[in-house]
């Protein structure tokens, strides 16, 4: 059938339809957890139309509360042993309704968290945070829109095989860099042709996809959404893009840096704010090249400003940090520039189109936790009024001037305790739930034993 609208996404009634002409079963209801991974459950399709759509499930509040391994973690206020792990309520945005075409059969609907007592957002849900800057941008007359252009690696093995060889030693979907390279695209299109098309059926519409500066490093875009559709978009995009390659036998990471001799994998963020369906970012001032509205110049200086407090939105895993070279293609330092790709932030664009690029997250970050760290930033500068520094010009890696992105995990999670403006923001119960998750986070990693540590120390030391 022809679905109204973007193609894939459905209506109650065209869900209703499609289930009684044997074209849907199942229902798969979710939501991400810290680290950004999909949990929920799948419905059958009449038990979901027959109640499910209007109040929706529920499950346990210990999956915000988890580590990797999905062992119960100690020392959060929202769920423990002490309170019984007990549920939240999984409230289904209609909004989100879609087919997932890439399974067999399957809808899936995105849902917000809400307590099961009260029914307000469950605080700490990352997608209730995101809601909660929504709601402040709404207040202050502005919709934000917004683009991730999310990275990956390809490899011949399958998941399966990839975890019984511990990660190592794999055969990448390429052997020569492909940045642009159609010959090696082609012989990686079976897997990226096929996301594409799962995805445009599926209510993520694609703009293309490309060849990235690694081997098997690819890149695919969706287009430019309202912020929310755009987070969702993006949770719904890492999902199809882990299936698909499941089904096919092979594997793809969006590791920050999965080697150290390769070029990290990033998830550019682009935004900019609008009022009645037009942008207010262009304007008569001139910056460096540009003509911004002071509102541009507002925004992008309170985002530049608070990078350092919220850096575990955009880098939220150890292995984030290591991405964060010199001459990487990953920043290092912050500041602007036009159209400048060692700059943090990348202006880009003209009149209706002029919108920021942050260069800084990688494809691991969460989603809703990036978008609204980037709109509690920019919205921050509007309320001051604060004028952006002078445009940079050049190469960002060798200015040594400049202030730098934190080093570690560790210094991200200690200005993300310290700071004042993130209790602000997020609320002080939200800001130290994550400030447990990623200091926990860290924690496993300083207790780890490595490969590296063992091959430098085993015979030498």
């Amino acid at each position: 059938m022809a679905f109204q609208g973007l193609r894939g996404m459905l209506t109650l009634d065209q869900l209703r339809e499609e289930v009684q002409n044997g074209r849907i079963d199942t229902v798969l209801l979710s939501f991400t957890d810290l680290y950004g991974r999909q949990f929920g459950k799948r419905l059958d399709a009449e038990y979901f139309l027959e109640g499910a759509a209007d109040h929706g499930t529920h499950a346990c509040d210990y999956l915000l509360t988890v580590d990797m391994e999905m062992e119960p973690v100690p020392g959060y206020r929202a769920a423990s042993w002490e309170r019984g792990y007990g549920d939240f309520h999984m409230q289904p945005d209609m909004a989100t309704l879609r087919k997932a075409d890439w399974l067999e059969k399957t809808a899936m609907v995105i849902c917000d968290l809400r307590d099961v007592h009260t029914h307000d957002y469950v605080p700490h849900a990352p997608r209730s945070i995101l809601r909660r800057q929504i709601e402040r941008a709404k207040a202050m007359g502005y919709d934000a829109m917004a683009g991730s252009e999310i990275e990956y690696y390809i490899f011949r093995e399958s998941y399966r095989e990839a975890a019984r060889a511990g990660y190592a030693g794999l055969e990448p979907a390429g052997w020569y860099l492909e940045d642009y390279h159609i010959v090696q695209g082609t012989r990686e299109e079976p897997l990226n042709g096929a996301v594409r098309r799962h995805l445009a059926n599926s209510g993520v519409p694609v703009e293309c996809s490309k060849g990235e500066w690694g081997l098997g490093q690819h890149e695919l875009n969706v287009r430019y959404a309202d912020i929310l559709a755009m987070a969702d978009r993006h949770v719904v995009f890492k999902q199809c893009f882990k299936e698909v390659a499941d089904k096919q036998n092979v594997s793809v990471t969006f590791m920050a840096k999965f080697d150290a001799g390769r070029a990290g994998s990033s998830c550019h963020v682009h935004c900019s704010l609008w009022k009645d369906g037009k942008s207010l970012m262009a304007g008569p001032h001139l910056l460096g090249p540009i003509h911004a509205s002071d509102v541009f110049g507002w925004f992008l200086a309170g985002w530049i400003r608070h990078v350092p407090e919220l850096m575990v939105f955009y880098a939220p895993t150890v292995n984030s940090y290591k991405r964060y070279q010199s001459g990487s293609w990953a920043p290092t330092r912050l500041a602007w520039s036009h159209d400048n790709r060692t700059a943090s932030f990348r202006v880009v664009g003209e009149g209706p189109s002029l919108r920021i690029e942050c260069r800084i997250p990688g494809a691991d970050c969460n989603p809703y936790l990036a978008f609204a760290a980037v709109l509690a930033s920019g919205l921050d500068g509007i309320e001051k009024k604060w004028e952006p520094p002078p445009i940079f010009e050049g190469d960002m890696y060798a200015a040594r001037d400049l202030p730098t992105v934190p080093a570690t995990l560790a210094e991200a999670v200690e200005r993300f305790e310290k700071s004042p403006f993130v209790r602000e923001a997020l609320g002080a119960e939200v800001a130290e739930h994550y400030a447990h998750f990623y200091r926990v986070e860290q924690q496993a990693y300083d207790r780890a034993v490595t490969d590296w540590e063992r091959r430098r120390y085993f015979e030498q030391i």
